[in-house]
């Protein structure tokens, strides 16, 4: 009997998993995964719970699906009409928290493996499934910690398909071919205290990081590349803690992030900021000190094969033409495109992460119905 990816979905609903912990919804996909002849393994690492699981021989050809089930904080409850781990379905909609990011992706492409090798199980491939609690973490121990055990094992996907919702208006209107990168920069300021009346015996940390940003916000980082739109700088916060109106504050703080496309590497944008940074506490006097922390590179996987297959399921299922977009922010892709060429396909995301998501029942049970068709051409 086919795996139901709906019933499946509420159930994972109901554990809540909060990140980083999984809270019974890796223990429940470990039994349905072994259950139809999956060899699964727990990859925990620094209390972060993950699971691998494997279908078929190890060192054949084989297709990879990664995904978390860990979800983002439900903030107040009162705020919600519907309990965040209920997995109520009312209304044709699944409500609850990973109801969009990324629960029903999951289920999606479980339901959708199982009932593969079940039914038509490939003579020489594998099907691989990597789970984690840690994405919407600090990400350091989840599919990092996978990939690691699996090098250090000689587990290998051929190719890998992320679940993660993708598609901005309706299912099927959009594959991830690509990440941008992200760097975040800190920029510390410390000048010299003083009387706003006497600035001549003071040094203003704010005018220096002013003098700073203003060039780096009125510029271009670039202009795009073939695959990418133009990378982007934005400055989230400037602060001193300065409540006088009368006084040059000693010191300041800014913080920005670059956005970036493949026309730079992380390292290379650090290097830029900080000379920018040691030009300006020459001029000014006061001294800059910048640290970045680099959280994903960008990358892209080119259309090809791969792109046409995924791409071909999807049309076929939902009669929609995906656009191939490198848009959005960061997910594990950017980890696992070290390890073989990663796409990223799912449902409709205009609610991850909202009061009340959810998603439509009906996009569960299409979703894995492209899943499975893109299994079934894979292995032809």
């Amino acid at each position: 009997m086919p795996l139901d990816p709906v019933t499946l979905s509420a159930d994972l609903i109901r554990c809540p998993s909060v990140t980083p912990d999984a809270e019974g919804a890796l223990e429940l996909l470990e039994g349905v995964l072994s259950g139809a002849g999956f060899a699964c393994t727990r990859v925990d690492r620094n209390g972060v719970p993950n699971l691998f699981a494997r279908w078929g021989a190890k060192g054949v050809r084989s297709f990879g699906f990664n995904g978390h089930v860990d979800v983002v904080p439900v903030g107040e409850r009162s705020d919600w009409a519907h309990d965040p781990f209920g997995g109520e379905i009312s209304d044709g909609m699944l409500w609850g928290r990973g109801a969009a990011d990324m629960k029903t992706g999951v289920a999606a492409f479980v339901a959708a493996a199982v009932d593969f090798v079940t039914e038509t199980p490939p003579e020489d491939g594998a099907v691989i499934l990597t789970l984690t609690g840690d994405e919407e973490g600090p990400g350091l121990d989840g599919t990092r910690a996978l990939l690691d055990w699996m090098k250090a094992g000689g587990e290998a996907m051929s190719v890998c398909l992320v679940g993660e919702p993708t598609c901005p208006e309706v299912l099927g209107d959009m594959i991830k071919i690509g990440r941008r990168g992200s760097v975040t920069f800190v920029v510390e300021a410390e000048g010299v205290q003083g009387h706003v009346a006497y600035p001549q015996r003071a040094r203003n940390p704010l005018h220096a990081l002013i003098a700073l940003l203003a060039p780096l916000t009125a510029t271009p980082v670039d202009h795009g590349t073939a695959h990418f739109d133009p990378s982007t700088l934005q400055v989230t916060t400037i602060d001193c803690g300065n409540a006088a109106s009368n006084v040059v504050p000693a010191k300041a703080r800014a913080v920005f992030n670059i956005r970036f496309n493949d026309a730079h590497d992380g390292a290379g944008l650090v290097e830029w900021v900080k000379s920018l940074a040691a030009a300006e506490s020459a001029r000014s006097g006061v001294r800059l000190s910048v640290t970045a922390t680099i959280s994903g590179e960008s990358f892209v996987t080119p259309p090809g094969p791969f792109v046409d297959l995924v791409a071909a399921a999807v049309e076929a299922e939902t009669g929609v033409t995906p656009e191939l977009s490198t848009s959005g922010g960061t997910s594990d892709a950017r980890f696992v495109k070290d390890h073989c060429p990663v796409l990223e396909f799912g449902l409709v995301g205009k609610t991850m992460h909202k009061v009340d998501e959810c998603v439509e029942v009906a996009q569960i049970e299409a979703l894995k119905a492209i899943y499975g068709r893109i299994l079934r051409s894979y292995f032809g």
